[in-house]
């Protein structure tokens, strides 16, 4: 044990009156009450063990609890006519038991779940919990877990706590009074330890599409599951982040001590990492143990969206294990088969869209059951439930690239979805989604041409009076903001683009503009930030000839942003793409009268030959 010790050695005599063994403190609960178990690695397991002992007494005893990860003995089939599981957060040691209908879920936000025990609508007759021994003031810790148990603690009618010296005494609003606590219950064994998953490839690529998302200075909350956690792995770039999450696992501490973790531009809570549980190793109870640096807090504070909300730049990343083409998230089951739970992804979705420079993601791999099943579907399957509303959604992530919803149509949430799903299920979910009426059936035929380009292809340029462009490739959702570039630009400027004087551009050759496959077909946009999402300013692109092995390329620049080099940089950045395509060189037609393009050739970094023609100029760019 390598903790350093902040209780009182001697509180084993000073509280000798309130003491009990396992035996005895089980014999206090009887048959139908209400026990609530404690949450997560701070499961009270040996109380737990102590209860089920007594199984033949305990006739109709109702277990509550959310996120139980130790053994749960209580909840098998011969138990069932003495324990009645009650799970507001399914964990896989109670998912059994419930799938066969011999268990209850309890479907609330987990926010809300304090306010059942305060109110009385879910009274708790017995809380069995695990605590630190008391210091010299009398106050113990919640340690890893003060979540809901807290709440628990204030509301049961008897209090019975493991009292372990293993536990972490953890700063923040985790302390309870030993005189809170009707039984204490001297244990010495070592907390659950749940190390960090390692994550597939795809969980990994998910990862890194939502650290493209987190910028400098936000603040983090990391639900449950791999997909939150692999995120961390790509934060080492970032400046000063801030967490303010309900749990804690290993994977923070490498990111807060190389200082990519500091908080300090925190709106609430500046310089803390804000949690209410952990689920880990000894590793991060003994990082923890009576560190300033990190404050624990009821859910009611923590899951409160109006708290969320008050942090700037706040970014939520929960999961989902479905998604309809409207933008439905299903969380907490498959089908009518109940999974996990609701949780607290309402909670930090809807704080976090609050927020001032928030974002709400959601993430997901794009399939399951080894590709043969699709998670983004066009209906949910029966008796899904929606966790996340259609009109709740921002941000979704899968393996195959980021679809933004809020805001959005029906069809352009469909094209933006089908777009980041397996390719070998695109073409089925265009099909499916114009015969739901939610795409336009000129559509048809598109789905291999719905491809989010490969997130490589991404970069920016300062400008000289230091305003950033960003450069990204096409999205399929880019349609509207390709027309409103179309309409800005000048006449001159259409003629050099398009070699005619052409005032209306059809909405089908929009499609090809925008529906490529970015490998024979590669289009880079150059966007600047404005309040309704990504405002495109150019376009460079070009189109492979296979029985040559060269792209033709072309670009347009809106007029207010001409002569600032962004035709230059999206030339040198396409030359790269192309290059590492393994393309022989770019061909380009010219008009004679756009002297600023020709100059945009000819000053290029490879070998450049021209040939006139009437009134337009052929480039031929060979790549060394």
């Amino acid at each position: 044990m390598s903790k350093k010790q902040t209780w009182d050695p001697n509180w084993q005599t000073t509280y000798a009156d309130m003491t009990a063994t396992l035996g005895e403190a089980a014999k206090l609960i009887r048959p139908g009450q209400r026990v609530f178990v404690g949450t997560g690695c701070a499961h009270p397991q040996a109380l737990v063990h102590a209860m089920v002992a007594r199984a033949s007494s305990l006739t109709d005893t109702e277990v509550i609890h959310f996120l139980a990860l130790g053994n749960a003995p209580y909840a098998v089939k011969e138990m069932t006519e003495n324990f009645r599981v009650n799970s507001l957060f399914i964990s896989s040691n109670v998912r059994g038991i419930i799938q066969e209908g011999m268990g209850d879920y309890t479907p609330i936000f987990l926010s809300d779940i304090p306010r059942l025990f305060g109110s009385g609508q879910l009274p708790l007759d017995v809380a069995l919990i695990q605590v630190s021994p008391p210091d010299s003031n009398g106050l113990c810790s919640l340690g890893i877990s003060v979540d809901i148990v807290k709440s628990a603690t204030e509301n049961a009618a008897m209090v019975i706590a493991e009292v372990n010296p293993r536990m972490p005494r953890t700063q923040g609003a985790s302390f309870i009074s030993v005189y809170d606590i009707d039984v204490l219950v001297p244990v010495d064994s070592e907390l659950i330890e749940i190390p960090i998953p390692v994550p597939t490839e795809n969980v990994r690529k998910i990862g890194q599409y939502i650290a493209s998302l987190v910028s400098d200075g936000a603040t983090l909350e990391l639900g449950i599951g791999e997909v939150p956690q692999a995120v961390l792995e790509f934060l080492h770039d970032k400046h000063d982040l801030g967490i303010h999450t309900e749990m804690l696992t290993d994977a923070i501490i490498p990111l807060v001590e190389e200082g990519v973790i500091t908080g300090k531009r925190k709106s609430i809570d500046r310089g803390r990492l804000v949690a209410s549980f952990c689920v880990g190793t000894r590793k991060l109870y003994d990082y923890i143990d009576d560190n300033p640096m990190f404050a624990f807090h009821p859910t009611e504070y923590v899951n409160d969206p109006f708290i969320i909300g008050q942090q700037h730049k706040q970014v939520a990343i929960n999961v989902a294990l479905e998604i309809d083409l409207t933008g439905q998230v299903c969380a907490d089951s498959l089908g009518n088969q109940f999974y996990s739970g609701i949780g607290g992804q309402v909670d930090f979705n809807r704080g976090a869209a609050r927020s001032h420079g928030g974002k709400a993601i959601i993430a997901l791999p794009s399939t399951a059951k080894d590709d043969t099943v699709s998670r983004i579907s066009c209906c949910l399957q029966p008796g899904a439930g929606v966790v996340t509303t259609r009109g709740d959604v921002h941000y979704v992530v899968t393996e195959f690239g980021i679809a933004y919803l809020h805001g959005k149509s029906v069809q352009e949430r469909a094209i933006a979805l089908i777009s980041i799903a397996h390719p070998k299920f695109r073409a089925q979910l265009l099909q499916q989604a114009i015969d739901s009426r939610y795409v336009r059936p000129e559509m048809s035929g598109m789905g291999d041409k719905l491809v989010v380009g490969p997130p490589e292809f991404k970069t920016c340029l300062a400008m000289p009076d230091g305003t950033q462009v960003n450069f990204r490739p096409i999205h399929p959702t880019d349609v509207a903001a390709t027309k409103e570039l179309f309409y800005a630009l000048s006449q001159e400027t259409i003629y050099y683009r398009f070699m005619s004087n052409t005032h209306v551009i059809p909405h089908k050759q929009i499609q090809e503009f925008v529906f490529i496959n970015h490998r024979q077909n590669v289009a880079i946009v150059a966007t600047m930030p404005s309040p309704h999402g990504d405002e495109i300013i150019a376009i460079g692109r070009y189109y492979l000839d296979d029985k040559t092995n060269r792209a033709e390329v072309a670009f347009v620049v809106r007029d207010d942003w001409q002569n600032k080099g962004i035709g230059s940089f999206l030339l040198r950045h396409l030359s790269t793409i192309a290059r590492r395509n393994g393309i022989s060189g770019f061909t380009a037609e010219v008009l004679l009268a756009n002297r600023a393009m020709q100059h945009v050739f000819q000053n290029c970094d490879s070998n450049v030959t021209s040939t006139p023609n009437e009134d337009v100029i052929s480039f031929k760019i060979e790549f060394a």
